[in-house]
């Protein structure tokens, strides 16, 4: 049991939505009381902390910022070690690069380290919830899942499934992807704070036999995510154009297969259609932005507004994408997240941006009843925020006048040395856990 002062920061709705006052609760002089079971009893001004939490032991943050840890809704377990590996294009990068790495994680021994490395950066950047991919490989997801439980942390991942376009050791059939998705999801899905993903890589590397049994795997388990990439190059647009012939568009292939639903999770989505978006909106599927990915590999410009608030508007997350992403920091993200909306012309904001990272990425994956906000009754993973790390970031701070200005030099000038601390389930997390 203990209390932690500070800056607290939440939201409870969508800024674009309800507005930006409205969206959020800011207390300058805050407090959040964390239980010993891990969960937040109170949250709310310091001197109204009531009389039962007094006695707590207290960890005063100052003016950092506490908010609720940042949930990254799409990210490469097995592309971390290539951040920063240099491709003509997307599928240039996947073929020189990718493929060659993630072929390493059929060992077991080679995936039980990389799972703790994984981990500790996603914590080192206050990010203590996420959706990742995984290989083809049963063992990749078993190490990768293992060291979340280890760590109390909650992780959405799932076996990729890919037949097709790939090197033969990182290949499946559409029968061993269907019983060893299936077998994973037996094993893992529910098991203290984790959720199988149902994981086709994209319409370029699956074949129809094996969307086929992506599509039974989505019928025989409607509550899961599915994550796969839709529309981030459009080389990968012509090529899927190629391969399906029959189809009206790339959305119009996953939803050949029942794959548009809720909890749907389509990475990218740069080059849609007004087709595809009003497809993508009616059926309750979002699309995940990343912009640090979509900059490094040229891919174009999402348009977040167009995207979310058009004539046919899509729920929208956001993701760093490692390793086509440049960095794990959720702050990085979120500043390229603003630099594209510049380019685009629809500039975001900063409430847009944290709004993402926190409840919008939890309401899209399923997991708003349990982390997302500092309400009572929620688990306690959390992020501290110092928004004075750095000697130019102190004297940029002294010139803020408002909650927005903090947050909008945080995303700008912000990295993993802005996260002060990281808490998950009540807990302060330690690089390895030690």
């Amino acid at each position: 049991m203990h209390v932690l002062r500070g800056q607290t920061l939440t939201f409870r709705d969508d800024p674009a939505i309800v507005g930006e006052e409205a969206s959020n609760r800011h207390e300058s002089e805050g407090a959040v009381a964390v239980t010993a079971a891990g969960l937040i009893a109170w949250s709310g001004p310091a001197s109204e902390l009531p009389s039962e939490y007094k006695d707590w032991p207290v960890t005063d943050y100052g003016q950092c910022l506490i908010v609720p840890g940042f949930i990254d809704a799409h990210l490469h377990f097995p592309q971390y070690r290539m951040i920063a590996a240099y491709g003509r294009d997307l599928l240039d990068w996947l073929n020189r690069y990718t493929f060659i790495e993630e072929q390493r994680y059929a060992e077991a021994e080679f995936a039980a380290r990389a799972a703790p490395l994984f981990i500790d950066e996603l914590l080192r950047n206050g990010i203590t919830s996420c959706l990742a991919f995984s290989t083809i490989h049963p063992v990749a997801l078993d190490a990768l899942f293992s060291e979340a439980e280890r760590r109390g942390m909650a992780l959405i991942s799932g076996k990729t499934m890919m037949d097709v376009n790939a090197p033969d050791a990182l290949t499946d059939t559409p029968q061993s992807a269907y019983e060893e998705s299936s077998a994973l999801i037996s094993k893992w899905h529910g098991r203290s704070r984790l959720h199988y993903a149902i994981s086709p890589r994209f319409a370029v590397t699956s074949t129809e036999a094996q969307l086929e049994a992506v599509a039974a795997l989505a019928r025989e388990n409607p509550d899961l995510v599915i994550q796969t990439h839709l529309s981030e190059n459009r080389n990968e647009i012509e090529f899927v154009a190629d391969r399906f012939p029959w189809s009206k568009d790339y959305t119009d292939v996953y939803d050949r297969y029942g794959l548009l639903r809720e909890k749907a999770m389509f990475a990218h989505g740069i080059h849609l259609s007004g087709r595809e978006l009003a497809r993508l909106g009616e059926s309750g599927s979002a699309i995940v932005h990343c912009p640090t990915s979509n900059n490094f590999l040229g891919s174009g410009h999402f348009r977040y507004a167009h995207t979310t608030r058009g004539e046919h508007p899509v729920k929208a997350g956001i993701g760093c994408d490692i390793g086509g992403g440049t960095s794990f920091s959720m702050l990085q993200t979120m500043r390229d997240a603003y630099t594209v909306s510049q380019h685009a012309g629809q500039r975001i904001t900063a409430f847009d941006a944290f709004y993402l990272a926190t409840l919008g990425n939890a309401r899209l994956l399923g997991l708003d009843a349990q982390v997302g906000t500092l309400e009572p009754g929620m688990i306690a993973d959390l992020a501290v925020l110092d928004p004075m790390t750095t000697p130019i970031m102190a004297e940029r701070h002294a010139l803020s006048q408002s909650l927005h200005d903090m947050l909008f030099a945080l995303l700008i000038m912000g990295d993993d040395r802005a996260i002060r601390q990281t808490w998950v389930a009540g807990k302060e997390s330690k690089p390895q856990d030690g």
